[in-house]
């Protein structure tokens, strides 16, 4: 079977994309990959062996600028004029869209030529592209098992397959936690500014307890947070980046941290309890939160309540009941089979 994936503009879309066309590769089924320049390289580093890259000229549309709004408008019209004539040479059987405006030209040319299309959710929220382009969608694939603002005259067929993740977290599934006071506090790639600012305080104000703090922050954060917790005599570990992000998750018996989609799947995959401080202009972050916080696997808080008073008394109380530690740590714990259930999905 000729399968076409489309995915780009973040490694957040890719990556799930990437994982699928390995394993469908792997069923001997002849796969295409297309997506926009941002993350060529990301692509064509982990696409399976015999897969095709194919660019994909899109941007996204959001921009405050009318003359930017046209000109991706544009960018996506042409690519999709592209791609509706190269699938009268050279049709695939199946189109699979990983969300991200540079799927959008690959699912309307899919729809022209009548391709059995599935589209895949990240966030608990649907995205602006992907809420787009399903009224072009024969089925809806989500990573979590509520998804908001479906189209309610859609009749995409919805199925919650769970989002891929990194075999170092499928490895380290439901592993109980270590309890030895460790704390990671992430905020994404560039880190985020109420984490730097409310953790610290926070944490200094507990007392009598031994925490091991691991915090990623900016880079030009760095040296002032180092300087604060030498100061308060708090073992910590400040870093502008993590390099082994699932060794961090996998040995924290907390989390405080923003609410993405990979984030907060990868903490169901493994079973780790968190703070999630969802951004506050982000109502995909605010919904994934919201998720995690039904397992009953941690707290989602609102960055207006989020205050060093209320974070030093919660983990005061958390590092004092580590059985309580326990019991969010198993009910955030979600069995990811991601992979094989979107595989299975697409070609049945």
């Amino acid at each position: 079977m000729k399968i076409w994936i489309a995915t780009g503009g973040t490694g957040g879309h890719v990556f799930p994309a990437l994982s699928v066309a390995t394993e469908l590769a792997k069923r001997g089924h002849k796969i295409t990959v297309s997506t926009d320049g941002r993350v060529m390289k990301m692509v064509k580093d982990g696409k399976p062996t015999k897969a095709k890259v194919v660019f994909i000229w899109a941007s996204g549309v959001g921009a405050k600028s009318k003359i930017k709004q046209i000109l991706s408008l544009a960018k996506i019209g042409v690519s999709a004029s592209a791609l509706i004539i190269r699938f009268l040479f050279s049709r695939p059987d199946r189109m699979v869209a990983f969300g991200g405006y540079a799927s959008v030209p690959a699912v309307f040319a899919a729809h022209v030529w009548k391709i059995p299309t599935f589209l895949h959710e990240q966030n608990a929220a649907i995205g602006r592209a992907n809420k787009f382009t399903m009224r072009w969608v024969k089925t809806l694939m989500t990573s979590f098992p509520t998804v908001d603002g479906i189209p309610s005259k859609s009749k995409a067929n919805v199925i919650y397959t769970g989002l891929p993740v990194r075999e170092d977290f499928i490895n380290a599934s439901n592993t109980p936690l270590k309890h030895e006071n460790k704390i990671l506090i992430t905020g994404g790639s560039l880190g985020a500014q109420i984490l730097d600012e409310i953790v610290p305080l926070a944490i200094a104000e507990i007392k009598n307890k031994k925490l091991f703090i691991t915090h990623q922050t900016r880079p030009e954060n760095v040296a002032k947070l180092q300087k604060f917790y030498a100061d308060h005599k708090i073992h910590a570990n400040v870093l502008s980046f993590i390099r082994d992000m699932s060794s961090a998750i996998i040995d924290a018996d907390l989390i405080i941290g923003r609410s993405g989609a990979s984030t907060v799947i990868e903490l169901e995959t493994v079973g780790r309890p968190a703070i999630l401080v969802p951004l506050g202009i982000n109502p995909d972050q605010a919904a994934n939160a919201a998720s995690f916080a039904k397992l009953g696997g941690g707290f989602n808080i609102p960055q207006d309540k989020f205050t060093v008073k209320w974070l030093a008394t919660t983990l005061d109380d958390l590092f004092d009941n580590p059985v309580r530690l326990d019991k969010m740590a198993k009910k955030s714990y979600v069995e990811n089979l991601a992979v094989q259930k979107i595989a299975d999905t697409i070609t049945k």
